[in-house]
């Protein structure tokens, strides 16, 4: 039996490699790709979320929630790794949508329809996973779990020195969801940008003819150019697909109960990941948080869901 589960995000090329991966993996239901601003604002998300799933045109269509910018949005974003769509700057053209609903409704519509059966993977901000939890604060003891990519728990950040993109980007939200009463998965930095891709993962993505393989040969180059130029990296992270792997293949990952905070008002430290590792710890764990993965199994289970992807389109 497939799992039912809601993605959400904000894409990027990182986020429309993971939706690739997980509409096509016969373990997974994806009930519905719900947008967030982060790596691009709200409208380029949901022109982005909407243009993705019309471009895989997947058998089984996920429902889409439109995202809200957020009151404290920082002036920064991830345009110049993704392109000035977000998407390697092929603007995909979209079709208007009726009816749009925003993301947390439909969180919360599914949730409540299929109580205790939903996981949340949150690839972005956490801005409407917060925004549900204020809607409807009895569902949090409905959500099966929430998987979570984002933050540090040793590593620098990739935003700031200290802190990770998207908890900088929305860290009232993310302290939010951490304090709440919901089963987390935390999926930091520290392993998901330690799991790397060279240029020959373009040789192994499925081939152009397929819609995934198309759309994959289209965005992926592009994040290979602009890691090397604007960061000096001769190698590629894929965070949010890495994320996907965590949720389908946990045993790959090695975890930790710990106790985690996100600071909210420091001038240096907006969005930083903290953890009470003291010998005495005073903090209540919180959550599971992925220390170490097996980075070749990894690796090589992201390359078989994309090709797998390519061979249902």
């Amino acid at each position: 039996m497939s799992r039912k589960i809601i993605l959400d995000c904000d894409p990027g090329i990182d986020d429309a490699v993971a939706i690739t991966m997980a509409l096509f993996d016969p373990r997974l239901h994806v009930l519905a790709v719900t947008a967030t601003a982060g790596t691009v604002d709200a409208k380029v998300a949901n022109a982005n979320t909407a243009a993705i799933i019309a471009k895989l045109d997947p058998a089984r269509y996920p429902r889409v929630g439109s995202a809200v910018t957020p009151a404290d949005a920082p002036v920064l974003d991830d345009m110049h790794l993704n392109g000035p769509d977000g998407l390697a700057g092929c603007h995909f053209p979209s079709a208007s949508r009726q009816n749009d609903h925003p993301s947390d409704k439909v969180m919360a519509d599914f949730i409540r329809r299929y109580p205790g059966e939903v996981t949340i993977v949150c690839l972005g901000p956490l801005s409407n996973m917060a925004r549900l939890l204020r809607r409807d604060p009895m569902i949090a003891p409905l959500i099966d779990k929430v998987i979570i990519s984002g933050g540090a728990v040793a590593q620098s950040g990739n935003a700031t020195a200290v802190a990770e993109m998207n908890f900088f980007f929305d860290p009232g939200s993310a302290q939010e969801v951490f304090a709440s009463p919901t089963t987390k998965s935390l999926v930091p930095l520290d392993v998901t940008d330690s799991i790397t891709f060279g240029l020959d993962l373009l040789e192994k993505l499925p081939d152009v003819s397929s819609r995934a393989g198309w759309l994959l040969h289209k965005i992926l180059p592009y994040k290979f150019r602009a890691g090397h130029q604007k960061l000096g990296r001769e190698v590629m992270p894929l965070q949010d697909a890495v994320t996907i792997v965590s949720l389908l293949e946990p045993d790959l990952f090695q975890w930790e109960e710990m106790a985690g905070d996100v600071e909210v008002n420091g001038t240096l430290t907006r969005g930083m990941t903290l953890f009470d590792r003291r010998m005495r710890p005073e903090w209540q764990t919180n959550m599971e948080v992925a220390r170490r993965a097996s980075s070749s199994d990894v690796r090589d289970a992201i390359i078989r869901g994309l090709r797998y992807a390519g061979q249902q389109t």
